[in-house]
């Protein structure tokens, strides 16, 4: 009995061991190597953004990635920190809304004045025109192999927290629907 499971244990562990895949010629390969390409898909485009494009609108692609990426995992902190810290200020001058009085998800759309997304929509562009938030020096001095491995772990992270706030908005718009057809 004991030789009977050992050998099913084995072959269990088997359906697990990589497997060679056959490598395929095509467009995709052009940029196979690039930072974030990663095993066992390697260069991933499913949509066929990539098929004949030069390498500098495979840069202006990436460029808007990291972006996003970047958008993205502010979007998570935004979602994440007020479930468990308030600043506890002002948001009117005279105090009539604080920042305690604003409810977390989709839920907070309706409760901020004008002149917030006003504040909001003002700082976005101011970001976007001037371009703040970027690294004093430019670029990072760090060997070609720490850096490879930094840069496809910040799109490793952009990718995530993208399709983890799609994935709050979801649930939030679920809770906020079923909330709205409750009070009916």
């Amino acid at each position: 009995m004991k030789s009977v499971i050992l050998a099913a244990t084995i072959a269990s562990c088997a359906a697990f061991a990589p497997v060679p895949v056959a490598k395929t010629v095509t467009s995709l390969n052009a940029f196979e190597d690039e930072i974030g390409a990663l095993p066992p898909t390697g260069f991933w485009d499913p949509a066929g953004l990539s098929d004949g494009i030069s390498q500098e609108k495979f840069d202006a692609y990436r460029a808007a990635e990291l972006k996003h990426g970047r958008v993205a995992q502010m979007a998570v902190l935004g979602y994440i920190a007020p479930e468990t810290y308030r600043f506890g200020y002002d948001l009117t001058p005279d105090g009539s809304i604080s920042t305690n009085d604003i409810p977390n998800g989709i839920a907070a759309i309706n409760a901020i004045p004008f002149l917030g997304w006003a504040q909001i929509v003002a700082f976005v562009g101011c970001v976007e025109v001037y371009g703040w938030f970027t690294a004093p020096a430019g670029v990072l001095e760090l060997p070609d192999d720490i850096l490879a491995k930094r840069q496809t772990a910040e799109l490793q992270h952009g990718r995530l927290a993208s399709k983890y706030k799609i994935m709050c908005i979801r649930c939030v718009a679920i809770q906020y629907v079923s909330l709205n057809v409750s009070n009916h």
